[in-house]
């Protein structure tokens, strides 16, 4: 019999990689960020269920700057040396705009809604 736990890790790491550029898009709609507060934002959002680490995101960081989804300018910092913030571009706001529309809001249409809390039932 296999083992639940290791599957649903297995599963669960797959799907996180590419949620990235999602809570990395969703995080610079909001605010401007440097990308080393990005990573406890992604945590404390995603309430810890999504840990990554700075080399990835400055991976998506830069492959987002190079499709100009987002723009960067370095400032002065009152503690240490300068930052880098990073914001998204009107391009980026659309492409996020229709991720969300196609991807996320599809959890809210009532029948998705409805086999996923009834998948949630089977599990208690």
């Amino acid at each position: 019999m296999p083992n639940l736990d290791e599957l649903l890790a297995k599963w669960e790491e797959g799907y996180k990689k590419g949620l990235l550029s999602f809570w990395i898009l969703l995080l610079l709609n909001q605010e401007e960020m440097y990308a080393y507060e990005m990573t406890a934002v992604i945590a404390d959002m995603s309430q810890q269920t999504v840990s990554v680490d700075e080399k990835s995101i400055y991976r998506a960081l830069k492959r987002f700057e190079d499709n100009q989804l987002i723009q960067s300018d370095v400032r002065k910092s009152d503690k240490g040396p300068p930052r880098r913030y990073f914001r998204l571009t009107e391009n980026g706001r659309l492409l996020l705009a229709k991720f969300c529309e196609r991807n996320i809001l599809i959890f809210q249409e009532p029948r998705v809604a409805a086999a996923i809390l009834k998948a949630i039932a089977a599990d208690e």
